[in-house]
């Protein structure tokens, strides 16, 4: 099943800063930048750091509507993450319709694919979708969707089943060029996506999937490093018209650490659904902090200043309790995103446990948690 993108703009998009946001990256104070996809841990180490890929990106991005697909993952996410619950599916593969569509319903494809989940007519119809002239099933939302998590699942147990390896990385990559195909490519090149020889778009997909979920879910870390605030930014005009001559090769290095406990392993779908498995929150604690000085006019790169209530043990780093620390503010919405300097390993929530700060609580002696994770070695 070869699917395509139906806005180019926004695949251009997807494609430059993917190796931006997985090669430049090394946290200032935490341990080496880990990214994990789907319970599987990919290492990113600093050697694939390259300057020249960064002058590329800088001045080959092409601006989209990140306002616009942001206001559509407001919609639509909180729908997408309770059928991936009610299936037993990872919820890093919510990440996968904005690769496909842009998180639009009423998206097409020049080869035939539609739909949020960009589903071709002879997928859709096997997994119980009416499509023809006069209704298609691929706009519903919920029947779309929970056709894609059965897709998806499916894919998932073949693998595991064929191969003995549970591979969300493989299912994804499979969801993209069809489980035919990625089948061949097991049999004939191993079970790491990361060194097979595959077509430049499945080549591309799961790092597009991994890149979107890094700029969505910790966007405080990665502005300071487009130099500018994407999700505030209007499109503007394509700064040149060169094709994406981006260089994917030293991605073969990365290895990827299958995690066999994560608990994400679904049941044949056919039989109805089923409750999710939680998974813990082990070496995760929270710490609380005090803000310090007043904040009227909050703007992005705004420093913001905490007083630690709690000894701070990050790695190798230590502050003590009553120490001050500072942030810096990327206005996201109406709330604060504040970059630590930790990369993911410290995240500052308010006080309910969710990620970052309104902007009219950004007070005086209000208090936030810091999220901190300590990774096992």
């Amino acid at each position: 099943m070869q699917l395509m993108i139906s806005n180019r703009n926004i695949q251009a998009w997807i494609t430059r800063i993917t190796i931006y946001i997985l090669l430049i990256l090394s946290p200032a104070k935490g341990s080496a930048h880990d990214i994990y996809f789907c319970g599987e841990k990919i290492p990113v180490d600093d050697r694939f750091v390259a300057d020249k890929l960064m002058n590329i990106l800088k001045r080959q991005i092409n601006y989209v509507n990140i306002p616009s697909i942001r206001e559509s993952v407001r919609l639509y996410m909180s729908q997408v993450e309770y059928w991936l619950r009610e299936t037993n599916l990872p919820q890093d593969l919510k990440y996968l319709a904005i690769v496909e569509s842009g998180f639009r319903i009423d998206a097409k494809s020049p080869v035939g694919a539609a739909g949020f989940w960009q589903l071709m007519p002879k997928t859709a119809r096997e997994y119980n979708l009416v499509v023809n002239e006069v209704v298609d099933e691929r706009t519903y939302f919920d029947k779309s969707t929970y056709a894609a998590c059965q897709l998806l699942a499916n894919y998932y147990l073949k693998i595991r089943k064929d191969f003995g390896i549970s591979s969300w990385v493989l299912t994804a990559a499979a969801y993209n060029i069809g489980i035919g195909r990625i089948t061949n490519a097991i049999n004939r090149q191993g079970k790491n996506y990361f060194t097979m020889s595959l077509n430049p778009e499945t080549s591309a997909y799961v790092y597009k999937i991994i890149a979107v979920k890094e700029l969505f879910e910790y966007p405080e870390l990665y502005m300071k490093n487009f130099g500018y605030n994407v999700f505030n930014t209007v499109p503007g005009k394509k700064i040149n018209g060169k094709s994406d001559d981006t260089d994917l090769s030293s991605f073969g290095n990365i290895k990827v650490d299958v995690d066999e406990t994560d608990g994400w392993h679904p049941p044949d779908l056919k039989q109805g659904l089923t409750q999710n498995n939680t998974k813990s929150n082990a070496g995760v604690k929270f710490i609380p902090a005090k803000i310090v000085g007043k904040y009227k006019h909050v703007t992005d790169s705004t420093i913001v200043t905490f007083k630690l209530q709690e000894d701070l043990q990050v790695l190798n780093w230590f502050t003590a309790k009553g120490r001050l620390i500072q942030g810096r503010v990327w206005v996201i919405d109406d709330r604060a995103m504040i970059d630590l300097g930790y990369d993911h390993d410290v995240i500052v929530m308010d006080k309910k446990g969710v990620k970052g700060i309104l902007l009219s609580n950004l007070k005086n002696k209000e208090t936030v948690l810091l999220q901190v994770t300590n990774k096992a070695k």
